[in-house]
């Protein structure tokens, strides 16, 4: 059994102590057993669940892992803090906000031999399994994304390149390895309107777009125009209901990690595509912050 806290309790957390105590019966997640949460907030017990200090969660003996549950901005300090405790961390994307930082914190983990486990529940949707099951196979000739959602507190959340990243990671996990060409941003902060747009080139050479744009109001929505040599996909896929929930998805893959059940291949491809995608932010923060290409 793998000893677990839970450090943030928002909506993840909340639902990370819901599915540690609620495992699916004789699955990987059944090696997990929940020994607190860590808030900075007073709550107490939150339905059995105990609340502990951030000390108690580094120094038990009793605690072997980690879910980190907070803020993007407090996720690279939180997660050295339980390596260096000797601790297995399962963190929410983006696991830092800078790639030198994300590079660091994977070697760390390396060298002591502990699994660092990034969320990406984005891959782990029904729509996104349709997706690429129809995408998988067809001859891309350029593409589009195009999310929108409310505001965020960028001091909280990061630059939209990394708050953002689960789009980056579709496109990278549906085209392979792309470049940065250009990108831009447009902020009109009176308006607290923010459109982000990246433009990207494939290993063979075919455009695709992320645009990315947070305003009041704006309702949650991804929007996909991708063309092939065999005709256009602008609607995403009909989709089953997923009988499992997506965090509980993402804990049992931890908990196979834990367990040594995931092959070196698939965590070498893993490795790659989280780095990958953290590099391309920085790229992309460092193209849009050029004094000549912010308009106010």
């Amino acid at each position: 059994m793998f000893g677990t806290v839970v450090v943030g309790v928002g909506i993840a957390g909340l639902a990370r102590i819901r599915d540690l105590m609620n495992p699916m019966p004789s699955s990987p997640s059944e090696h997990l057993k929940l020994f607190g949460f860590v808030s900075r907030r007073s709550f107490g017990n939150i339905n059995e669940a105990k609340q502990i200090s951030l000390e108690d969660a580094l120094t038990s003996k009793e605690v072997h892992a980690v879910f980190i549950s907070t803020e993007n901005r407090s996720h690279e300090e939180t997660i050295r803090m339980f390596l260096e405790a000797g601790k297995h961390v399962l963190v929410e994307y983006p696991m830092a906000l800078s790639a030198k930082a994300a590079h660091e914190l994977w070697e760390m983990a390396e060298q002591k031999d502990k699994v660092l486990h990034v969320e990406h529940i984005e891959l782990l949707t029904e729509e996104y399994k349709q997706l690429k099951k129809e995408v998988t196979g067809k001859d891309l000739v350029k593409g589009t994304l195009h999310f929108t959602g409310s505001v965020l507190d960028e001091n909280k959340a990061g630059f939209p390149a990394f708050s953002g990243i689960a789009r980056l990671t579709w496109l990278i996990d549906l085209f392979g390895d792309l470049t940065v060409t250009s990108a831009t941003r447009v902020m009109q902060k009176d308006k607290n309107y923010s459109r982000m747009t990246v433009h990207f080139e494939t290993t063979n050479k075919k455009p695709l777009t992320w645009i990315e744009e947070r305003g009041p109001g704006m309702r949650r929505e991804k929007k996909i125009n991708f063309c092939f040599t065999s005709g256009c996909l602008e609607d995403f896929p009909q989709a089953p209901r997923s009988a499992m929930g997506l965090f509980m998805q993402d804990q049992n893959l931890f908990a196979k990690k834990l367990l040594g059940q995931v092959s070196k291949e698939e965590l070498a491809a893993e490795k790659w595509r989280i780095l990958r995608c953290l590099d391309l932010a920085e790229v992309i923060q460092q193209h849009c912050e050029q004094p000549e290409e912010i308009c106010s």
